[in-house]
């Protein structure tokens, strides 16, 4: 059995993986709000922790892994949704429940072991509510319920901040039946336009916090191994959920583990609907960019620093994956990974490491070892790779037509030609190479040839 270390943002350390109960190892992860499509940055952590989900069943078995991540159906931007839109709640969540499903599998995720939406969990959130003010921890005014942050002496131990720096540093909704203004909802009230519960308060909905403590309560138990996500959810989902559940099941641990990835950019900027570079998973693939091709990317980067993606990348992961899979065509798997790339996913979910091992092996020619560590990081799968299958294009004349004009340019000085068919080439999803020991084409995942039919 392979030993796993993973970073625990907790303790902020690399630690040795050791499950409470390895006959059954329970990792949750914080997953979409449905209202809209998938983003790419809702993709990081949805790839990583399907990478981590793989690799515990490699070391545990498949039957001894149980991995829930979260549907959120109850939500004020669905409100919003709904009352713009005049659609019903349920017909929005649907949809784009569904739109993510399938934008996840088209990146090679596997479905989770269960995944919960919010709505089925609504009678446990009371009774985790109701558990909270007997206890004192939480208190009901003006119809809300609020969580007292003063009562748990550990919050903001996760993401390492004392409640005065919180208050300075957080928009934190000022409302007078606040004790403190750190305190956060735990019920709220509901009008006769917003959907709503019956609860000992009154027609109302849960806070967003209580949701993820009271499903993982019902789904893996008082505590478990893993919770996982974004870091930009550390602060305040995180630190919330950890104070609430420790307080309603006081002999508990939570979560012993808890992982964080690092968040995406875009060719070196924050992705923006501001900056227009912000983009759906589905944008890219509706692009024609395939989804073992972005999955390539994201794990190209350690789920621990920034990812930042890039049209070179992506052309990059194209090219390597055609050539894998052209090395594969026709081969059994071995009967286990590399032990290299095994290790490399074992050290704390290196899989930029495991990547550069992988490349070892397809220099090295050895195909049915290659085949079978692909499949720890949901690469070269079957059904995935139909877009590879299809011919990369003969690009050796328009190689040389772009050498001999750039020939021809360096005598005149006029370099429009040699401009025109590389802008012409880029635009049709070629990554041109130009140096000064010759020209190199390289077919990106998008690449149409239709649009160079007729260039020289």
């Amino acid at each position: 059995m392979s030993d796993i270390r993973l970073t625990n943002t907790a303790t902020r350390s690399k630690e040795l993986f050791r499950p409470i109960d390895p006959q059954n190892v329970r990792m949750y992860v914080c997953g979409p709000t449905v209202y809209d499509r998938a983003h790419m940055g809702n993709a990081r952590p949805a790839i990583v922790f399907d990478v981590l989900f793989r690799l515990l069943r490699h070391v545990y078995g498949p039957e001894h892994v149980r991995y829930v991540r979260n549907i959120t159906d109850i939500d004020d931007k669905i409100n919003a949704r709904a009352a713009e839109t005049g659609r019903p709640i349920r017909e929005i969540t649907d949809e784009t429940a569904a739109w993510y499903l399938e934008d996840m599998a088209a990146l090679g995720n596997l479905t989770p072991t269960v995944t919960p939406r919010a709505t089925e969990f609504v009678d446990g959130m009371i009774a985790m509510i109701e558990q909270l003010i007997a206890s004192g921890h939480a208190y009901e005014a003006e119809g809300h319920v609020l969580f007292s942050v003063e009562s748990y002496d550990r919050y903001g131990r996760l993401s390492g901040r004392s409640i005065d720096d919180m208050i300075a540093g957080a928009r934190v909704e000022v409302a007078p039946y606040k004790r403190n203004p750190m305190d956060f909802v735990l019920w709220k009230p509901s009008g006769p336009d917003l959907p709503g519960w019956d609860s000992p308060w009154g027609r109302g909905r849960p806070g967003w916090h209580i949701e993820c403590s009271a499903m993982s309560r019902d789904l893996l138990g008082e505590s478990f191994d893993i919770h996982g996500g974004g870091n930009d959810l550390m602060f305040p989902h995180h630190e919330n959920e950890i104070a609430q559940s420790c307080c309603a099941n006081p002999n508990s641990d939570f979560a012993r583990v808890w992982m964080h990835n690092e968040m995406l950019q875009v060719e070196g900027k924050k992705m923006s609907k501001s900056l227009g570079n912000f983009f759906t998973v589905r944008d890219l693939i509706d692009q024609g960019i395939p989804g073992e091709v972005i999955r390539f990317v994201f794990l190209s980067t350690h789920y621990g620093k920034p990812m930042d993606w890039t049209e070179r990348k992506a052309q990059e992961a194209a090219a390597t994956l055609r050539k894998w899979r052209a090395l594969c065509r026709g081969v059994t798997a071995a009967p286990q990974p590399d032990a290299a790339v095994l290790a490399c996913l074992a050290d704390d979910l290196n899989t930029a490491g495991a990547i550069t091992e992988m490349h070892r092996l397809a220099s090295a020619g050895q195909a049915a070892e290659l085949l079978a560590s692909a499949a720890m990081l949901g690469l070269l799968e079957p059904g995935m790779g139909d877009w590879a299958e299809a011919p990369a294009a003969d690009l050796s004349a328009f190689a040389e037509a772009l050498a001999a004009r750039r020939a021809e340019a360096m005598v005149s000085k006029d370099f429009s030609q040699v401009d025109a068919l590389k802008q012409a080439l880029v635009a049709a999803g070629v990554d041109v190479r130009m140096s000064k020991t010759g020209v190199d084409l390289v077919p990106g995942p998008g690449f149409d040839p239709a649009a160079i039919e007729g260039l020289i």
